[in-house]
């Protein structure tokens, strides 16, 4: 079982403060409380910047939020069998590049438009994890805080996508929502145990596609400056 030291429980509390989070508001949309759906103003190379350090946040909350409920409440064995419980992630049936071939060969188009079919599917199911967690007995404040940070953030996320699919690809704004179409469905309330494992494959598979976004936005952001060189 990982068990994270006080450093890094106060580095990670750290990065839930105030300080940073206004420091990852666009600098052009500070007015607008960082929503990047309201920045006209904006360059599109400075917004791809902001998505993409948006995105790079998200991921590396998602991910210390996987440790920390791992730490709290999955002992090391059944660590283990969740990687052989066949658990499916809620975005397999999406029709997104899966090869490290497969990414570089589709279009920038299809690369924004993969984070944002992404971004998507996981908002609802964020937004059911926390009222999952919060019928947990000892579940820590800072757990809950990341969770609620990070679906606070996706949305973010998903507007400053729109927004930049309309200043690159000169498209209307998207209206497809992927976790309307049944992505993600609420089942019957598990027995505990059950719960604590569905939860723990839902926050693992958040992590896994949240490293995706920010993948193919920094393809993108490679294809924009030397397009023959972007491994």
């Amino acid at each position: 079982m990982h068990m994270m030291t006080v450093t890094q429980l106060g580095v990670w509390a750290g990065l839930l403060c105030p300080y940073l989070l206004t420091a990852s508001i666009p600098q052009d949309c500070r007015e607008d409380q960082g929503s990047l759906s309201r920045c006209p103003s904006i360059s599109q190379e400075k917004l791809l910047d902001r998505v993409i350090q948006h995105a790079e946040l998200i991921y590396r909350v998602s991910e210390e939020s996987c440790s920390l409920f791992e730490a709290m409440f999955v002992p090391f064995p059944l660590q283990l069998q969740s990687n052989q419980a066949g658990y499916t992630c809620i975005t397999k049936a999406l029709p997104l590049p899966s090869s490290k071939s497969e990414i570089q060969q589709i279009s920038d188009k299809w690369l924004l438009h993969s984070v944002l079919m992404l971004v998507q599917s996981w908002i609802e199911p964020l937004v059911y994890l926390q009222t999952t967690l919060d019928r947990y007995d000892d579940a820590p404040d800072m757990l809950l805080n990341k969770t609620k940070w990070v679906s606070e953030k996706l949305i973010s996320l998903e507007q400053g996508v729109v927004v930049l699919i309309k200043k690159m690809l000169d498209e209307g704004m998207m209206t497809t929502s992927y976790s309307e179409q049944g992505v993600f469905q609420y089942d019957v309330q598990p027995e505990m145990l059950e719960s604590v494992m569905r939860d723990y494959a839902l926050l693992s598979c958040f992590k896994k596609d949240a490293h995706k976004m920010e993948t193919f936005l920094k393809l993108l952001k490679c294809r924009q400056t030397d397009k023959y060189n972007c491994a």
